[in-house]
């Protein structure tokens, strides 16, 4: 697939664990239309439209240095989604024990969790 000029072409999250990653990204990536790409012994990649997530297990010399979204650096990756869409997504969320955060303030058309290392990830309805 050809990409547009200035398309995001991929995002790499370099991950603690990649198991317990690939067990949360392999779900929520397939329900925002994502198919696997990519797998080696140190990663995993999904596809859509040309444009790839990408996991890769940090180096063990960096393994001690945990993310924090407030630090310089990624704050969270948004994902567009439906308003149906949304809500089937919360349904799941919850079934999967994956806390929801900011739940205190109503959002109606966004939704915000995290990944196992924290990185943050809002599901929203534009």
């Amino acid at each position: 697939m050809k990409l547009k000029n200035g398309q995001l072409h991929h995002v790499e999250l370099y991950v603690s664990n990649l198991a317990a990653s690939v067990e949360f990204w392999g779900w929520l990536l397939p329900e925002m239309g994502y198919g696997e790409y990519q797998t080696w012994p140190g990663g995993k990649s999904w596809i859509m439209d040309g444009t790839n997530i990408t996991l890769v297990q940090v180096e063990k010399e960096y393994a001690d240095r945990p993310y924090h979204r407030k630090q310089v650096g990624l704050n969270h990756l948004a994902f567009a989604v439906t308003a149906e869409r949304l809500k089937q997504l919360k349904t799941a969320l919850q079934s999967k024990s994956i806390g929801l955060l900011y739940e205190d303030q109503n959002f109606d058309d966004k939704l915000f969790f995290e990944d196992p290392d924290r990185i943050k990830i809002e599901l929203a309805n534009y």
